[in-house]
């Protein structure tokens, strides 16, 4: 998987007119396969979390799977994320999906032939996984080589769209086939949505960075130079860490939100899916705005601000008293509003700033250390809500939230993150061949 088949110098123009049109059609041909393949990972998901839980009844075993889908995303992300640097791209998402696939097309031939176990699930779990470990790094990189740095907070607005609708519509449309069709059959929609991407990925000229750098460094000497690369970014360090907190505040909100649904607003199945509902449909809202509006001239500005917003929005429903359930729902789709234009520009920054051949690796060590603090966050938040109640968590995570929303602006180390590397720390990454 060495090699290259271009280098930056082939990526996209920012000029006017004609230059426009072949970084669109390129991008979004990678983009639209990619998504699909998205949307059929999200279905399988929904499947087979359904599937063990009416297999097993076990709450264990749910936690089980979500460290599997988890785990090596933590451990092998920063060494893919180095891998991805090195070689070929568009090999990295081909073999990237096919890996998922094969992974899915395991499970379809299990369930097909009456042979699946519980731990099978696990384990396919656990490679699928290893799977995404490398296609999302090298879809990320690759998108600031394809598309003009003044669009890449409007792609990236777009793309949280795109994720909200998958948190809408994967659930509905997996329950509908599960309803008509074997667990074998939905899953194959995985296999059918990553042919999808990985044809469109074949079809399209994917520009390769140039390695500024002697190839013969080690794969570890790779990630240590990514972390020295975070470390003597002026503000970077406090972008991770902040980003590690708020990943420690929102991954319980999942489990908790049923149980503050029944426990505090005396709710049931329908309220909590009308939550769901709220958050999911903000996030395509606030995608869409922010891929019309593009954030203001300052990026930073727009996460700060965003933050400060979804601090009090977040929270409201734990604040709210049982009988204002509708204005609850108004918090959390401002929360899922906010947050979906604060991930995207963050990640337009990122994109923006990062030199394409270190791309990979910075964006895999910010994705691994953020999720690593997931499991940390449901250790803590179920002993937590359970001697607090789950509407504490919620304030507390709101305030917190709000206060790194304000802490933004008075750092000017991290005001200043959108604007570029600083001198020094672009000529120690030496990003790319001139």
């Amino acid at each position: 998987m060495n090699g290259g088949t271009g280098t930056a110098d082939q990526g996209p123009s920012n000029g006017a007119g004609k230059e426009r049109t072949p970084w669109m059609r390129d991008f979004m041909k990678v983009w639209a396969g990619e998504s699909v393949s998205l949307m059929g990972s999200w279905l399988v998901q929904f499947a087979l979390v359904w599937w063990l839980t009416i297999e097993t009844r076990s709450a264990t075993v749910l936690a089980m799977a979500m460290i599997s889908a988890i785990a090596p995303q933590v451990v092998v992300g920063p060494f893919a994320g180095a891998f991805v640097d090195r070689w070929n791209r568009k090999k990295v998402m081909v073999f990237a999906d096919l890996a998922v696939a094969l992974s899915t097309a395991a499970l379809v031939v299990l369930f097909w032939q009456g042979l699946i176990e519980v731990w099978n699930v696990i384990v396919i779990l656990l490679a699928g996984s290893v799977g995404s470990a490398f296609q999302r790094p090298a879809l990320l990189s690759t998108t600031s080589l394809m598309v003009p740095k003044e669009q890449l907070a409007r792609i990236s607005g777009i793309s949280q769209a795109i994720f909200g609708i998958g948190n809408i519509g994967a659930p509905i449309f997996g329950a509908i086939l599960l309803a008509l069709v074997p667990i074998y059959a939905v899953l194959s929609v995985d296999i059918i949505t990553a042919a999808i991407a990985i044809t469109a990925v074949l079809a399209t000229p994917i520009p390769q960075p140039r390695r500024a750098r002697d190839e013969r460094t080690s794969v570890t000497g790779d990630v240590r130079q990514a972390m020295r690369f975070v470390k003597n970014w002026p503000g970077a360090m406090t972008l991770f860490t902040a980003a590690m907190v708020l990943n420690f505040l929102f991954a319980p909100m999942d489990a908790l939100l049923p149980i503050l649904t029944f426990e505090h607003y005396g709710g049931g199945a329908p309220q909590f899916a009308a939550f769901q509902a709220s958050i999911g449909v903000g996030m395509i809202l606030g995608g869409v705005a922010l891929g019309i509006w593009g954030g203001f001239r300052n990026k930073m500005a727009t996460v700060g601000v965003g933050l400060a917003v979804v601090g009090p929005a977040l929270a409201s429903p734990g604040l709210m008293p049982a009988s204002m359930f509708t204005a609850a729902l108004g918090g959390v789709f401002a929360v899922g509003f906010f947050i979906s234009m604060v991930n995207a520009t963050i990640m337009a920054i990122l994109q923006t700033v990062i030199p394409p051949d270190m791309q990979g690796r910075v964006l895999s060590l910010l994705a691994s250390s953020s999720m690593a603090m997931a499991p940390v966050g449901l250790a803590v938040a179920g002993p937590a809500a359970d001697m607090l109640g789950a509407q504490m968590w919620f304030v507390i995570a709101g305030a917190v939230t709000l206060l790194i929303g304000l802490a933004t602006f008075a750092m000017p180390s991290v005001m200043s993150l959108g604007k570029g590397l600083p001198e020094s720390t672009a000529t120690d990454s030496e990003a790319v061949s001139k």
